[in-house]
């Protein structure tokens, strides 16, 4: 059998696989014409690999930051060519993935509303500096894929009634209710556009410089999946969806969650798995916890989703000093399929969520929080209800000054806070993502928001490469000793099997001031039980409590501890985590 002949059933297979997917989203229309013009247009009708299902494409290594390519700056040099370098000065050998946020030219909202989906922003570089960081790292990178930017040449043609555009965007009358469409803005959803003779109505998620994509029309899938193939061969392993919760509109629903979007992600996971099947799909989804879970699928949606529940419960942990919500969220986490994991994270570009403690906090609780972290400095943002009031959407602020102290006010425990939050994180299933900003202790940067005008500026600040170094280099800096102590623990965190993101996790009954954790390696050799003091003051615990099998010997991996007496009790100090294990 010639190599042509072996190849045929696999592009059979896929494009009656795109036809099953095709026929959901749209029904009326000829599936399998619109299957070959994907698949070349992915060229998959050139070359075209197989997938396997359930298979994990992560270990215990894989660890992301999360950056603009303008973060760490120098002096008549790229942006994207300095973050390189400081990524390889200070990362190698302990940072594998790198989710730098969208780098190609755009009118607003840092990047996210982009003009042109196939340039690199001049401003950062050019694709040669893409490529050169995906050599080093695991390429992660935006797919902005339900809207684009009112200066995109899309929308301009679209206004001068012209194709490629005339109908890329989704128009509706303005007398149609919309009430009860779920917003993340309080900005008016409809936009009126003129070109000259008629007037209509753009829908604008996230603002009117963001204007929605009508996925309705086959050929907007069609341009998506053409800057998909550009990105696999510009070096992009992990695809991150933006927004993609809201990417199907259909009057008379919430135009969230549809059937269809789903659908279109199960679409393109089986195009871009075919084309590399060591591509991952993340989908960005920030919405209840519940909802959010549903982007598994059957492990045949995407490959990680965001844990976007952790930030709001845990800094909520640490600053009440009581886990009892966080305890009960994971024990209703159910674990992974193989070849589907979740992304943790703590501190990220946008603000901490509170859509995703909807059903776990109550409002009052919600409030306590927000006024904790406006006491620290903190903005709020806010998202329009259905009834025209308001409600906040997340909480701007740096993750470093979040843990400024407790709900009773600052203290001197900040830095041990901040430390606790993290190796909660590092041990959590899943695989852990740093934003850049906590990695070094980046504070509030008052000065960038008020530049900007917009709360979530408070934690984009720009660094001068020189003056960061300058601080990690100096013992006595804040940004020293953040950068070292998480270091320390990254690098003990790779060398674990019970750390794999898939390995086994039970959640532990110690307390409300003990959140604990037990983790066991996919082959069952080594345990790790994960205890962490989440209060501003010493707990004991006693051996027994956590059921250390007497026959192994046990060891702290944070403190180089060693257990001998099982019928023994060991203190805590505030914000101390063990990580005790029976295999080093």
């Amino acid at each position: 059998m010639n190599a042509l002949t072996d190849e045929m059933p696999i592009r059979e297979l896929l494009q009656k696989k795109l036809c099953e997917h095709l026929a959901v989203i749209y029904p009326d229309r000829d599936g399998e014409a619109l299957a070959q013009r994907l698949m070349q247009v992915m060229r998959l009708d050139e070359e075209c690999q197989s997938p396997l299902a359930h298979k994990n494409l992560w270990d215990q290594t894989d660890i992301v930051v999360i950056t603009y390519g303008n973060t760490i700056q120098r002096e008549n040099q790229h942006h994207l060519q300095t973050l390189h370098h400081f990524l390889k000065t200070h990362f190698t050998m302990l940072i594998n993935s790198v989710h730098i946020l969208p780098f190609f030219p755009y009118s607003s909202d840092d990047g996210f509303a982009v003009i042109d989906y196939k340039q690199v922003n001049p401003d950062l570089g050019d694709w040669n500096d893409v490529l050169r960081i995906s050599t080093d790292f695991h390429l992660m990178a935006d797919l902005v894929i339900n809207h684009c930017s009112a200066e995109h040449q899309w929308f301009k043609n679209f206004q001068n009634d012209v194709s490629p555009g005339r109908d890329y965007f989704f128009c509706v009358h303005p007398n149609e209710n919309l009430s009860g469409v779920v917003r993340p803005r309080t900005t008016p959803l409809l936009r009126a556009v003129s070109n000259g003779e008629e007037v209509r109505c753009v829908w604008c998620t996230f603002g009117h410089d963001q204007v929605d994509l009508n996925f309705r029309n086959p050929e907007v899938l069609l341009e998506m999946v053409d800057i998909i193939r550009m990105y696999l061969d510009m070096g992009v392993r992990i695809f991150r969806l933006d927004a993609v919760a809201f990417l199907w509109k259909k009057l008379g629903t919430s135009c969230i969650n549809l059937e269809e979007t789903h659908e279109i992600v199960r679409l393109l996971r089986t195009l871009i798995e075919h084309a590399d099947p060591n591509a991952v799909i993340i989908t960005e989804t920030n919405i209840p916890n519940r909802e959010n879970l549903s982007y598994f699928g059957n492990a045949n949606e995407a490959h990680c989703i965001y844990n976007f529940s952790l930030p709001p419960l845990l800094v909520n942990t640490l600053v009440s000093g009581n886990c009892h919500h966080l305890k009960n969220w994971l024990m209703s986490m159910p674990p992974a399929q193989n070849g589907t994991t979740y992304l943790n994270f703590i501190a990220s570009h946008d603000g901490i969520g509170l859509r995703p403690v909807e059903g776990l906090l109550s409002d009052e609780e919600q409030e306590a929080l927000i006024q904790t972290m406006e006491n620290f400095g903190g903005q709020i943002s806010w998202r329009a209800l259905d009834d025209g009031n308001r409600k906040p959407y997340e909480i701007n602020i740096s993750l470093f000054d979040a843990m400024r102290g407790t709900s009773a006010g600052e203290d001197g425990l900040q830095l041990e806070r901040f430390v606790c939050a993290h190796t909660i994180m590092l041990a959590l299933e899943g695989i852990p993502a740093f934003y850049l900003h906590s990695l070094v202790g980046s504070t509030n940067d008052y000065r960038r928001m008020e530049e900007h005008g917009h709360n979530r500026a408070i934690n984009r600040r720009q660094w001068c490469e020189e003056d960061l170094n300058r601080e990690l280099a100096d013992p006595g800096s804040h940004h020293h000793q953040v950068f070292n102590r998480l270091r320390k623990l990254i690098q003990v965190r790779r060398d674990q099997p019970a750390f794999h993101p898939n390995a086994t996790q039970f959640t532990l009954h110690l307390g409300e001031q003990i959140f604990a954790f037990w983790r066991q390696s996919m082959d069952r050799r080594q345990s790790i039980f994960c205890i962490n003091n989440i209060s501003d003051s010493d707990q004991t615990i006693t051996l027994s409590s956590i059921n250390l099998i007497g026959t192994d010997v046990w060891k702290d991996l944070i403190s180089d501890q060693m257990f001998e007496d099982m019928l023994g009790s060991v203190t805590l100090a505030p914000y101390q985590t063990l990580w005790i294990t029976n295999r080093w």
